[in-house]
Formats: C-alpha cells, structure tokens, sequence
C-alpha cells in the first residue's frame, strides 16, 4: 500500500464506508470513514480556491474537536504542510513559529481569534484567516474565479506532510518536518505495538498540537481502520464516563493525568475491576514523560487495567517503543521493544553498546522526521548516518527492553559524576508526600554543578527538607543526594504534561 493519508483514507472508503472513525461526545455526531472521504475532498478544493498551491503552510489554533481532526488529517491528505500551533504557548513561541513556518493560512477557532490577530499583527507577512465553527466546519472566504492553480498531482510517499514545532525548553522550538510516508508509518507502528484492530476505539484527551495526541490516538486509528473518540480536552471527572458511553479501549495519557485519575478515584461511580461497563477497555498507554514505579502500580491496583509504558518523539512521529501487550511479559520502569523501527544505545564513540551499558539512544525507521525547517546545522547535528540521535540516554537489557535513564542534556555532572537527574526523581516519588519531583543541576564552584531538586507535596501531607534528603541518601548515596531540596506549588510542564526540567534553575534563581 502506498504510505500516504489519502491513499489511507481511499483504502478504507472503499472497503468500509460506513465503519465509524470519529465520534464527537460534545455535539453527539459521528463521522464514517466515507464521509471523511468527502470532507476531505471539500478541504482540499477549499484550498485550491484559496490559491494554496501543494506544499502550502497551513496552520491551526484550534481545540481537539471534530473539525480540528478533520483538518489535521485533510490538510495533510490534501497534499498541504498541517502546521499545529500550541494553544496554550507564550506569546514568543507561537510568534516564532508563526513565522518561521511560512505559514500562509490559518484555521482558527472564535476562542482564540483574538489572540491570532496579535500574533499575525507581529509576523511582517500576510497569513489569511479561516474562522471555524464547532458545529458547522471552516467558513471558507468567497473567492471567484479561477485562482490560478492546477489540479493538484497525487502526493508522493516523500512529500512533507507536517510541521511540528519541538517543545523549545531549550530556547526557541525546533520545526520538525514529517514525511507523508512518516506519518503513516508513525500510525503502524502504534496500531503493532498495541494490536489495535478495527474494533478497538481511542479515547484522545491529549492535545493534537502535540505529537502523542496528533499520531497515538488520530494517526493510528486512521491506519488501523479503528476509531478514536474526541472530546475539546481533557476532565477528570469526566474521562471514565466517556469510556463507558462510547465503549472505549484504549487510551493514551501522561503521567500527570494518571494522577488526576487515580486522585478522583474514590469520588468515581464505577466498581472498578467488576464493573461490565468498563469491561472493554483494555489498556492505558502512558507517554512523554517518565511513570514512576509506585504510580504505575498504583493505576493497576485502582483500575484493574494495564499501564503500557512507552516510548515517541516529534522526530520520530510518535511512538518508537512500547512494553508488548498481555500476555507478553511487560517490565516496570522499562519503555519495552522497538516496533516498527530500529533502536541502538552507542557510546562517545559511535559503537553499539552491550546489554546493560547506558548510552545515547540512536534510531533508523521510516517513521524518522526528514530535516528540521531552515535549520541545516540542527539537522546535521541529528544524524548519525541513517540514524536520527534523540539525545536521550538508556540503556537494553538482555532480552533488548529499553530503559531510559536521562537526557544528555539534562545530565548532571558533577565533580566528573555524570548523574541521571531520573535515578534521583524516582526515589522522591517512593516517598509518599511528593505528589511530582524534578532533579537538576545547577552551577557550583566546587563541583561544576550540584545537584539540587524540585517537589510538590501532596495536599494534607507536610514533608521537611532534611527528611527528603536523607530519604535520598539512604537510596542512592551522597554524591548523588540534592544538596538542596526546593518546595514548589507547581512544576513547569509543557501541553503533553512533561516536566520542563530545564526551566528548573531560572525558577530557582527566581527564588
């Protein structure tokens, strides 16, 4: 089959028109695989008679919904450049990226129109507006006339497809260009991983600005002629009864939804574990950010469903590990099996490592990101060869589960003592006041960096600085012990709830 998203969407119109792919819970509608056929048709004349060429920027300030899914994945099949922004960014990235993407036109919905006049009335380039409604779709400006431009040539498995922007915890984001052929591979790779069939339905309440959101739980389901339910965003209270309403199961969360979950839990109307009308969901899937043993056990113990630990990048389209499937044996801690693509762990030096030697992360697959968006020296500095360097530090065991143990960049050294700021982060979590915990290093005369660490404590529990620090040093010794422990109200985290470790020290000196 020919990896492209309207060679996708062909395929399934042809062979299941009338299968469900997506349903909207907020205006109680549904959209078949053949209707999708359709509405793409209608997005892709409406660009046309916009005069966007193929290959067009096309940008979006939307909500999850059920246009917002439509046009992530019609612009794409229309042989347009989807360009997502971040709902929720400052100011200074989305101007950034506004920018930098070339963005021509942007879909927009009334929540945010405001805020995208300021943002175009910064960018010295003229991008065109198109409103949405949530009920009705875009409202497409009156153009007359012939625009000019020719009946568009079937996309090519090489044709770029989307433009996503990496989180920018380090400065300014990154603009990561992913192939059509990417993009549909990125879909396999989780429908293998997670043995979804026709029959399986998502429930996606991650933001489809962000690369979990837009591949785990639209792309693969497209591939996989599954469907996924898509409420505007995500509420707790909510989030089970959505289940049970739409037969729901599977759904992809971070680990700070998890926790929202498991402290709702006890207010929940359902017999968890014996309750018929949760019998079909089968799994959780967590991503972006480490899960915590004790969490992880935790979810098990309240829901009676498994917690499927994995691993994705923006570079990578989405997922490019994933503990198996019951029965398969899965493991604590570990981000489990390549699928779909090829992991490798490598030294200083560029060599594979054994079993149970940390190194960096390196991986090869058609899922891999093509280049970085006018950025020739960050793209040079991704490749190692045919293999994309994620700058992730891990290491296999040997059966080959993936363990990751930090970032490079995010790396303490201290006194010559690289430490993984995960190892410390884990044992924090074990105590049961800290709610979320971050370890960093910052500057210090004596040893280069000390390492220092980040804690909210949950509510009703009180926990002391000194008690915390000799928690640590009784688990992972002295070297590696905070020298200072900071209470924070919150962690700075990004739309996927990660933990935006490197912002740690400017709140720090802030304090």
């Amino acid at each position: 089959m020919k990896k492209t998203l309207q060679a996708v969407i062909d395929r399934h119109a042809a062979g299941q028109a009338d299968r469900v792919f997506l349903v909207d819970p907020e205006y109680d509608r549904e959209l078949s695989f053949g209707q999708l056929k359709e509405n793409v048709s209608s997005i892709r004349h409406g660009l046309q008679r916009m005069g966007l060429p193929a290959g067009a920027k096309v940008a979006f300030l939307l909500d999850n919904g059920y246009w917002t899914a439509q046009l992530f994945v019609g612009v794409m099949a229309a042989g347009r450049v989807i360009v997502p922004l971040n709902a929720v960014a400052g100011t200074r990235q989305l101007e950034h990226v506004l920018g930098h993407s070339d963005a021509e036109a942007v879909f927009v919905s009334e929540t945010y129109r405001e805020r995208l006049t300021e943002l175009i009335a910064a960018v010295d380039r003229d991008i065109r507006v198109i409103p949405l409604d949530d009920e009705n779709g875009p409202q497409w400006p009156d153009e007359a006339g012939n625009t000019g431009i020719d009946p568009d040539a079937e996309s090519e498995e090489s044709d770029a497809a989307l433009l996503l922007y990496t989180s920018g915890s380090t400065g300014l984001p990154k603009g990561a260009v992913i192939s059509q052929r990417a993009i549909v591979s990125g879909g396999e790779n989780v429908a293998l991983g997670h043995q979804l069939t026709v029959d399986d339905r998502a429930l996606c309440v991650l933001p489809i600005y962000h690369i979990n959101g837009a591949m785990v739980t639209v792309a693969a389901p497209l591939v996989s002629g599954s469907s996924v339910v898509m409420p505007s965003r995500f509420r707790a209270s909510r989030y089970w009864q959505l289940v049970v309403d739409h037969h729901c199961t599977w759904s992809s969360i971070v680990p700070t939804i998890i926790k929202y979950l498991l402290d709702r839990a006890p207010q929940e109307p359902f017999e968890f574990g014996n309750d018929e009308r949760l019998a079909a969901f089968r799994f959780g899937r967590s991503a972006s950010a480490p899960l915590p043993a004790v969490v992880l056990k935790q979810w098990e113990d309240t829901f009676h469903v498994p917690m499927i630990e994995t691993l994705g990048l923006t570079e990578t389209a989405g997922t490019v590990s994933t503990n198996p499937m019951p029965p398969r044996p899965r493991k604590p801690g570990s981000v489990g099996l390549a699928y779909g693509n090829e992991i490798r762990v490598v030294d200083e030096t560029d060599q594979e490592c054994p079993p149970l030697q940390s190194g960096e992360l390196v991986i090869r697959g058609d899922n891999v990101l093509d280049y970085y968006y006018k950025n020739p020296e960050a793209t040079e500095g991704a490749f190692l060869g045919e293999w994309f360097r994620t700058g992730d530090l891990g290491q296999k065991d040997e059966e080959g589960y993936l363990y990751i143990t930090g970032r490079l960049k995010e790396l303490i050294i201290r006194g010559g003592e690289n430490i993984a700021p995960r190892e410390i982060d884990d044992v924090l979590y074990k105590h049961d006041a800290i709610l979320e915990a971050a370890a960093v290093g910052v500057d210090d005369d004596n040893y280069g960096q000390e390492v220092v660490a980040c804690v909210v404590v949950r509510d009703g529990y009180q926990a002391t600085e000194e008690e915390l620090k000799t928690f640590c040093e009784q688990a992972v010794g002295s070297v590696k012990c905070p020298k200072t422990i900071y209470f924070l109200d919150d962690l700075p985290k990004g739309p996927s709830g990660k933990i935006q470790r490197l912002k740690l020290p400017d709140i720090i000196n802030a304090l």
